[in-house]
């Protein structure tokens, strides 16, 4: 299976798996991924969900990432019901999508959740 014949969850499956102690299962019915398999970190809609009817995910973010998303790209970005006042982000998925703005997002999703040590190793392999 080539990459471009691979769904959106897949792909970003794909990005997550990457890094440490990483698990996937659905929640709520959509794929999400854990780490440790206890915090979930990103959340994948790929048919869409509740007012939003595109295809989008739902990340963990820093103190202050969703509004500054949020507010630099609307079209993109956007605060997500149930967990947009703990400060996760919205990205959507339909369009032309940019895979290594994703794996940004989704980057930084894990290493806001992740413990200090999973955290490290990350950032240890991206000097």
């Amino acid at each position: 299976m080539t990459v471009n014949k691979l769904t959106l969850a897949e792909r970003v499956g794909r990005i997550c798996a990457a890094f440490p102690e990483v698990t996937e299962r659905p929640s709520h019915g959509t794929p999400t991924w854990f780490v440790r398999d206890k915090k979930s970190f990103v959340t994948v809609w790929p048919t869409g969900h509740h007012d939003n009817r595109f295809p989008h995910l739902w990340a963990a973010a820093g103190a202050g990432v969703q509004q500054e998303l949020v507010k630099s790209s609307p079209e993109r970005f956007f605060r997500p019901p149930y967990v947009g006042h703990r400060g996760w982000v919205g990205m959507r998925l339909d369009g032309a999508v940019d895979w290594s703005e994703v794996e940004e997002v989704c980057r930084d999703a894990y290493l806001t959740v992740a413990p200090a040590k999973l955290a490290a190793a990350v950032e240890v392999t991206d000097s």
